[in-house]
Formats: C-alpha cells, sequence, structure tokens
C-alpha cells in the first residue's frame, strides 16, 4: 500500500486511453448526457451507481470525461482490491487509490475530480433482481467527507451495464446450497465472503461475452455542500445530503431508460439482434 500514494500518481495520456479502451468503446458506443453540468476547473466528488461486475462501463466513462471535459476522475476504490497482486497495479495505473478518508481527504486537499461508487463491492456482485439498485446500506461516508470539506457533488447515473449478462446463479442460490450453509455454520462465510457480498455471480451474456447494450451516462447538477460543513459529523444531516444524490441518480436512471428506449430504432440491426430487446 506504501507505493500507491494518492498525491504520486501521474494521469495518463488520452491516446493511451483510448488505445487501451477502443474495442470496449466500440462495442458499447457510450453515449454522454449533461456535460454541460461539468467544469474541469471546479473539482468535485462524483457520485453514481455502480454496475455488475464494476469494469464494463467505469472505464468508458473515465475516458469520455478526460476526452470531452479535460476530467481525469480519480477513483475511490474497495480495500480489498489492493490486497490483490497485479490487480492492483492495474487500478493504480487508471488513478485507483484505496477508499479510506485519509485517502480521501487528500485528493480532496489536491482539488482532484474523485469518483466515488458508496455501494461498493456490494453493487457490484449483483444479486437477481437487483439491476440498477443502489445497495448502499447505511453508508453515508461520502456526506460525510465532501461535507467536512465542502466538497461539490456531482450524481451520475450509469446505464446499460446491468443489462448486458443475464444472473443465473447469485449470493443467495450460494448460501442456501449445502456448502455456502456450512461456509455460514464456520463462520467462513463471513471472514471471507462478507456474509456473501464478495461472491461473484454466474452470468452469460452472448456466451462468455457481454450483450453490445449502448452505455448511457447522464450527470447531473453540482450539489453545494459548503453551508452543511458545520453539521459534517451530524448524522441526520449526512443523511439528508445521501438521500437528495440517491434522489437524483434514480431521477436520471429514468431520463436515460426513456432515451434508451426512444434510441433503440437508431441503433444498428447487429447491436439489436444482440441485446434483450
Amino acid at each position: 500500500m506504501s507505493n500507491f500514494h494518492p498525491l504520486t500518481f501521474i494521469p495518463p495520456q488520452l491516446k493511451y486511453l483510448q488505445a487501451q479502451l477502443w474495442l470496449q468503446k466500440a462495442w458499447f458506443d457510450p453515449v454522454f448526457v449533461g456535460l454541460d453540468n461539468l467544469d474541469s476547473t471546479k473539482p468535485a466528488l462524483y457520485v453514481g451507481n455502480h454496475t455488475l461486475y464494476g469494469t464494463l462501463d467505469g472505464p468508458l466513462m473515465v475516458l469520455g470525461l478526460l476526452q470531452h471535459k479535460g476530467i481525469f476522475l480519480r477513483s475511490l476504490g474497495d480495500y480489498i482490491h489492493f490486497r490483490i497482486p497485479l490487480w492492483r497495479d492495474v487500478l493504480w495505473q487508471n488513478g485507483c487509490v484505496a477508499g479510506t478518508p485519509e485517502n480521501c481527504r487528500l485528493l480532496m486537499e489536491a482539488k482532484e475530480h474523485i469518483l466515488v461508487y458508496p455501494g461498493g463491492g456490494r453493487e457490484v456482485m449483483k444479486n437477481k433482481g437487483e439491476q440498477y439498485q443502489l445497495v448502499w446500506k447505511e453508508r453515508t461516508g461520502f456526506a460525510r467527507m465532501a461535507m467536512e470539506q465542502g466538497y461539490d457533488i456531482i450524481p451520475f447515473a450509469a446505464v446499460g451495464a446491468d443489462d448486458a449478462f443475464d444472473i443465473h446463479y447469485d449470493a443467495q442460490d450460494f448460501q442456501q446450497s449445502a456448502l455456502g450453509r456450512w461456509l455460514t455454520k464456520t463462520g467462513l462465510s463471513a471472514k471471507y465472503f462478507r456474509h456473501g457480498d464478495n461472491f461473484m455471480p454466474i452470468t452469460t451474456g452472448v456466451g462468455l461475452l457481454p450483450r453490445p447494450e449502448k452505455f448511457y451516462f447522464a450527470f447531473g447538477e453540482r450539489i453545494n455542500t459548503q453551508h452543511w460543513q458545520v453539521q459534517a459529523d451530524n448524522k441526520a444531516a449526512q443523511w439528508q445530503v445521501r438521500t437528495q444524490v440517491e434522489d437524483a441518480i434514480y431521477g436520471m436512471m429514468a431520463d436515460l431508460f426513456k432515451r434508451r428506449e426512444q434510441d433503440y430504432a437508431t441503433w444498428p440491426l447487429w447491436r439489436r439482434k444482440l441485446t434483450k430487446r
């Protein structure tokens, strides 16, 4: 972890990201809405919904903001990722650091544009029927950090990735199995799987590949938190900010679903044939 100090990172060049993600971009053809709400000179905490597996649309959103607005997002990730050799290096090379309060504070003091998914790994490891649901449990840490630093929050919504796969076997199925019940009884499930939160669902799309769903990203109006600074440690105030952000995300999701349905007829035939609608 000592090699991953947030302020020693040097952002990759746009051409590097474009070369790295060209196939992914062609497959999902992302659309960006609300870019006028973003300003590269006004850093903010970008808060949104995490999608299944978490690796399909996040990198494309980072690329899109760099390409269209000159904004490079510094991601806060689950600290568990940084215990995995090689994988942690991939994350670091793309600007991600462990999502600790200390790292978040350092990035805010450096006036970085910061990306956080309050649902974390649990929202990535979805169960059947949880598509496009915010699974934030009792977490208000992102609100507290923004309030403490008087940092603007920009809510965003991502639509498409949760439709790229069908979930056939999830954490609930595993926990009900003989092995799952034994792991729960012995305490191993809590220790290694966070009671199932870290169980990777088994899915299919176009075979093992994700369906070429068109991805949509929407960015809402920035939420100023400076007037909340004196109440940063007030749990009720944190929940007020959290609720405002949640409502904005769900509202943008609804708008994106409508836009997607309107756009569907203009999708190339190959894309329509390989997607679910």
